[in-house]
């Protein structure tokens, strides 16, 4: 065995040739069959790619081990330190599950590497009992605590408050782990939202190539929505958000500031893209300063009276005391929104909500209770908004942040089927297929289908419950149909000239609040300030209970109520300056959203969060609703670089996954 003459094979093979055959003849020892690409570094305690060759065409079993060098060709493949996995290849009947590979041979294996692997061994390849390959020595390192290197190399927990790559392939059967797949598999993206465009933009970076993206509507972004009024141009600036509108930067409290690390994911996204796109004036995405407040805003003057201030003032009090938000707990939250994540798990921070802690743990009445927060409130009492609306310096995209999604475009827009909403998932066991069905027209009984070999969801949990599905873990279908979401209604309004900013008192950017029923917030735009022409102010941006009202009311009697207020607070100068042009958003009316951001109840985020990070019926789901955070866009970006690393991990394509994790500051997810 693994010597220079003939094998018996090719011996039966001269004899029926009835050709010559000596021992000079040139044939491929049988230890040189396969060959591994190399030099192979890894980490003890990790996972990796085992890349091979074929020198020589291979049937039959297939095994790798590990094991010392120096073990002679004839060492049985048992006595080596590790078998790390078994399959069939070439024309045995057992290798038709690698039919995306060439001639049914993978070319590419994956290894968990044990924690005690000895550094300087080798990779050995038997098939049956012959070995048919060996590698040069394997360099294995000591699993390091600490990433280096990493763009934002301080994001994120090292260990993960959830997502462990290698407990997450530990955890499949040895046979679904071992043979990595072709990259050629075809990948359905549901949803042109930022975390399946995100997706996408991940998936083609790394080679992967065969996705196509299904939206139900007829444009790109999802809720990231700008309304550019009377059809102008982001460049006119006639023009507010209907969604979301700004990024913080970072926090500043006493001397001492610090960046707010997450969000600046949608900030190397924009620099991708421009990349990508060449700095195409067509597709520029360039930030501006947004102001957030602004001393001449209005203000509301609404006042609350308690029935006991002493005992409201008492329950407050030890609310605040519970949830203990310090200037060094928003300082480690801005630094490192996972491992604060992870902290306000264990101390239950999401286990309450305020009014439920006031009632039920410091004992307050109902009364009490509803006075200082309304007995409704069930969302959790996790405090990263406080952490975000702390910020010191903010950021908008200048011409609306319509302007992110669009530079997509290029890299989307011929692979991406618009005005196609899906209403079913289904899975095929015989062709191991997941089927997307959509219908054309809403009353053909039969929904028309895509096959796909995964799946990834990026459409909100409010339009996938009532989708047809398959028969999910009872844990991620109580998460489709009950996570809580909230809405939002705004009303921008267009003027012919921006009034506000000539007043006595002038307002240049910045929201203010009013205590006229039904308003909300108002926010004066932060770009083109002091320009002559058109403007337009976001009269009203309210969520909650009041906006479940409003989304009752025509879109006159909306928009007349908003314009009412405006004049109030400003006079009537806002009344000879409206022009009558106005954008309404009621996002839970929207037939493609049905609601706004995910806002968990008490005990929703932690209970559900793990259900996300398996792959169901080869299906992944992402969106802001499935992240650490809600209702920002880096949440959406931040789902995606999880759940593409998840794909990417169930293909086996670790290299392709350490790479996303160290491009896009993943450090929370372990490859």
């Amino acid at each position: 065995m693994g010597f220079l003459q003939p094998t018996l094979t090719s011996l039966l093979l001269c004899s029926q040739l009835i050709i010559s055959c000596s021992s000079s003849t040139p044939l491929t020892p049988r230890h040189e069959t396969l060959g591994f690409k190399g030099p192979l570094t890894v980490e003890a305690g990790g996972i990796a790619n085992i890349h091979i060759s074929y020198t020589h065409p291979l049937s039959g079993p297939l095994s790798l081990h590990y094991g010392s060098c120096s073990s002679p060709l004839s060492h049985p493949k048992e006595s080596h330190y590790h078998h790390i996995g078994s399959t069939a290849v070439g024309d045995h009947p057992f290798a038709k599950r690698h039919v995306d590979w060439e001639d049914q041979r993978p070319q590419r294996f994956v290894w968990l590497v044990p924690e005690l692997a000895q550094d300087g061994g080798c990779l050995f390849a038997y098939s049956g009992a012959d070995i048919v390959g060996r590698s040069e020595p394997v360099t294995v390192m000591k699993r390091r605590s600490k990433r280096h290197g990493i763009i934002l190399g301080e994001i994120g927990d090292v260990e993960g408050p959830w997502f462990d790559g290698v407990e997450y392939l530990s955890a499949k059967e040895p046979h679904e782990r071992f043979v990595a797949q072709a990259k050629k598999k075809t990948i359905g993206i549901l949803g042109a939202g930022m975390s399946g465009l995100m997706s996408a933009l991940l998936l083609e970076s790394v080679g992967v190539h065969d996705w196509k993206i299904i939206e139900a509507s007829n444009r790109l972004g999802g809720r990231v929505h700008t309304a550019y009024l009377d059809n102008t141009t982001g460049a006119e600036y006639q023009y507010q958000e209907m969604g979301p509108m700004r990024f913080p930067v970072d926090l500043t409290l006493g001397n001492e500031t610090v960046e707010i690390n997450d969000h600046k994911m949608v900030f190397q996204l924009a620099d991708v893209l421009n990349k990508i796109n060449g700095n195409s004036p067509e597709y520029i995405v360039n930030f501006i300063k947004w102001i957030q407040s602004n001393s001449n805003a209005p203000k509301s003057n609404s006042t609350t009276t308690y029935s006991n201030i002493t005992a409201a003032t008492a329950a407050s009090d030890g609310y605040n005391r519970f949830i203990n938000l310090t200037d060094d707990k928003l300082f480690a939250a801005a630094k490192n929104v996972f491992t604060a994540h992870r902290s306000a798990v264990d101390a239950g921070i999401l286990d309450f909500s305020e009014s439920g802690y006031i009632k039920y743990v410091l004992g307050a009445d109902n009364d009490i209770t509803d006075e200082i927060d309304t007995l409704s409130d069930n969302y959790d009492s996790w405090y990263y908004d406080s952490v975000y609306f702390s910020a010191s310096t903010w950021k908008t995209i200048d011409q609306g942040l319509n302007r992110l999604p669009l530079a997509f475009t290029p890299l989307v827009e011929n692979r991406t089927m618009f005005g196609t909403a899906v209403q079913e998932i289904s899975y095929n066991e015989t062709t191991d297929k997941v089927m997307v069905g959509y219908r054309l027209d809403p009353f053909q009984q039969e929904a028309d289908t895509i096959d796909f070999d995964y799946v990834i969801t990026a459409v909100p949990f409010t339009k996938v419950r009532l989708w047809r599905l398959p028969e999910y873990s009872s844990l991620l279908q109580r998460a489709i149909n009950t996570l809580q979401y909230e809405t939002a209604c705004k009303v921008a309004l267009k003027y012919k000239t921006r009034f506000w900013e000539h007043l006595d008192k002038p307002i240049f950017g910045g929201c203010g609040s009013t205590s006229i029923p039904a308003i909300g917030s108002i926010c004066y735009p932060s770009y083109n300030l002091n320009a002559s022409g058109p403007g337009v102010l976001l009269g009203s941006y309210i969520s909650g209970t009041t906006c479940q009202s409003l989304g009752a009311l025509t879109d006159i009697e909306h928009v007349s109520l908003v314009q009412r207020a405006i004049v109030e607070i400003h006079g009537s100068i806002a009344s000879e300056q409206f022009t009558g042009s106005y954008s309404r958003k009621i996002w839970a009316n929207d037939e493609f959203q049905a609601g706004d951001w995910a806002a968990p109840a008490a005990g929703q985020q932690e209970l559900y969060l793990p259900a996300y990070f398996r792959t169901e019926y080869k299906t992944i789901f992402v969106g802001e609703h499935t992240s650490y955070t809600h209702a920002w866009i880096w949440s959406a970006l931040e789902s995606a670089v999880r759940g593409t690393t998840q794909l990417l991990l169930d293909m086996g394509l670790v290299d392709e996954a350490k790479q996303i994790t160290g491009e896009w500051m993943a450090r929370w997810i372990r490859v």
